[in-house]
């Protein structure tokens, strides 16, 4: 039986957790019925850097090599969790990747982080990195595990299309994903069973 191991979107605001994130909108219960092992920790929250949110990701791991299910900023943590844990960690699938390097997105970001009480350093630390922040794209192109990109569809300022397209060429042997909106919006509800479906078959392969 696989085991899916999925880290939940956002960045320091409160009240975004594993619930709100992937339990409310139906996806854990949707991918248990289908027959999957599902662990969907909260990360932590606040963290001041991604490679803290991997070691705490990283607790999370179970004995066997899991599937690893990242959405929106949550693709920053488990691809740092990919790079820093890849025995444990079979395939991994970047869902809806938040868009790093964006000026207008990261000035409102940080403006958002500097109200939640972030320090300039931990704001820099956030949004450093290139495709995904936290990241190199060097460092990105070192995962050598099956790699999934699912875009948000539509996209928007906060999850653009050429985020999705970056990936794909740092990954040549990455396969894109049908997109669809990302959860919590209100545009994903009539998505879940097709989205399930898309995660079912990546995570089966």
């Amino acid at each position: 039986m696989t085991t899916l191991l999925l880290v939940h979107g956002g960045l320091w605001e409160e009240g975004m957790d594993a619930g709100r994130f992937w339990h409310q909108p139906g996806i854990v219960a949707g991918l248990q019925r289908r027959g999957f092992t599902v662990l969907a920790p909260s990360r932590r929250h606040q963290a001041p850097d991604w490679a803290t949110e991997a070691t705490h990701l990283a607790a999370a791991l179970p004995g066997p090599p899991v599937t690893v299910l990242a959405g929106s900023n949550g693709c920053s943590a488990g691809a740092r969790l990919a790079l820093g844990f890849p025995s444990g960690i079979t395939r991994l699938l970047l869902a809806w990747p938040a868009t790093a390097s964006d000026p207008t997105v990261d000035t409102r970001t940080h403006s958002d982080l500097a109200r939640l009480g972030a320090s300039p350093t931990v704001i820099n630390a956030l949004l450093a990195g290139q495709t995904l922040r936290g990241l190199t794209d060097g460092e990105l192109a070192t995962l050598k595990m099956p790699v999934g990109v699912l875009p948000s569809v539509p996209a928007n300022p906060f999850h653009q299309r050429h985020t999705a397209d970056a990936l794909l060429r740092l990954l040549p042997w990455a396969e894109e994903l049908p997109g669809c909106p990302e959860p919590p919006s209100p545009g994903f509800p009539p998505h879940l069973e097709s989205f399930l479906d898309t995660v079912a078959a990546f995570a089966a392969k």
